[in-house]
């Protein structure tokens, strides 16, 4: 298994805007990336709290286009997954599928946004210096966040397009029940319409409670990271990442799964942050869109694999959400040996079809 497919298998949101020189794009023929930092004032959270400056940070491709309102037309919102960043979507399984030249979101065409969300990449988290008082956020914070990145710092008062993955994708859900006007057309990937219950609920529990439950975490305030409790956070994280079919094939013998698993720590612990991932999980804790969904307008193309431990088939909860979704489809893509289980989500050749249909479908 690459690295690539560790890092998207699960790791799985007076105003002041901080424009950085633009970068050269990372896959070739791509416009170069600008990133940035939007930093909003006294932001409060839905827990109480209050941050005096929440910091939000950006990459994006390509230029907004306004139509004669002022309404900007081609702007496209990727969001992350737990753990992860705006810069993910800049590799060659995603960015290399879907950005270049010609392609379904060419970046010479759209203004793509990569945000990264609280909590997360470079925006404002627990490991900056508050640590365990850092405000418990949620979703509906994350997405709020970005709502104001893009109305305010952006200037974006309009999106073609939201696609979220994972963490995104549940964002997605959010951003279309609050906000159902702002954007033409949602592509959730990987993750399901309704409250984190049952198992899934039970492995990010445990996540948790592994950090938690190591002296070494001292409530939040630690001066060395908890490894023991951050190696069993990442024992469940790849369970729930993995693709069995995938593994199978590419680490056949005992060995091979051994010698992945020591480069799977390796990789993973030396940039690790307790705060900063029990913090990531907990975010979910409040998610639950399904008594509103019925406020999405958006076209929705929803799509899910059958090999997604995270999100399995059999629950049946995708097919029977998304009928409360006016303009929405369900998708379920078929275990074969291009899916990566929960990672599938970031892998754009297998579901791009669908995105296509999507952006057909919606368009005016």
């Amino acid at each position: 298994m690459t690295a690539s497919v560790i890092r998207n298998s699960i790791l799985l949101s007076t105003i002041i805007v901080l424009a950085s020189a633009p970068s050269s794009g990372q896959q070739a023929g791509l416009p170069s990336t600008t990133e940035g930092d939007f930093v909003v004032k006294n932001f409060k959270f839905r827990s109480g709290e209050t941050l005096p400056e929440l910091r939000l940070h950006y990459t994006t491709l390509g230029k907004p286009v306004h139509n004669a309102e002022g309404r900007v037309t081609n702007a496209v919102l990727i969001l992350h997954g737990t753990g992860g960043s705006g810069q993910q979507f800049l590799q060659q399984q995603f960015a290399g599928e879907l950005f270049g030249p010609g392609q379904l979101l060419d970046a010479n065409r759209y203004f793509i946004i990569l945000p990264d969300g609280v909590g997360h990449g470079k925006s404002s988290k627990p490991s900056d210096g508050l640590h365990a008082r850092f405000p418990q956020y949620d979703y509906d914070n994350m997405v709020a966040a970005h709502h104001q990145l893009l109305s305010e710092g952006l200037g974006v008062n309009h999106l073609r397009l939201i696609l979220g993955t994972s963490m995104g994708c549940m964002h997605s859900f959010v951003w279309g029940e609050t906000y159902p006007d702002f954007m033409e057309a949602l592509m959730p990937l990987a993750c399901q319409p309704v409250q984190i219950a049952g198992r899934n609920r039970i492995w990010r529990k445990m996540v948790m409670d592994a950090i938690r439950n190591d002296p070494e975490w001292k409530g939040g305030d630690y001066s060395a990271e908890p490894q023991q409790g951050l190696r069993t956070a990442l024992d469940l994280l790849l369970i729930a990442g993995s693709a069995a079919l995938y593994m199978q094939k590419t680490l056949p013998t005992r060995d091979a799964a051994d010698k992945y698993l020591d480069d799977y720590f390796k990789a993973r612990l030396a940039g690790l942050d307790a705060n900063d991932l029990l913090y990531q999980v907990n975010a979910s804790r409040s998610y639950d869109p399904s008594p509103q969904l019925e406020k999405i307008i958006a076209h929705v193309m929803y799509v899910n694999s059958a090999d997604d431990f995270i999100n399995p088939p059999e629950l049946g909860m995708a097919e029977r959400e998304i009928k409360k979704v006016k303009n929405a489809r369900f998708v379920l893509i078929p275990i074969s040996d291009e899916t990566r289980g929960h990672g599938t989500h970031t892998r754009a050749a297998v579901w791009k079809q669908y995105l296509a249909e999507l952006l057909e479908k919606s368009a005016h």
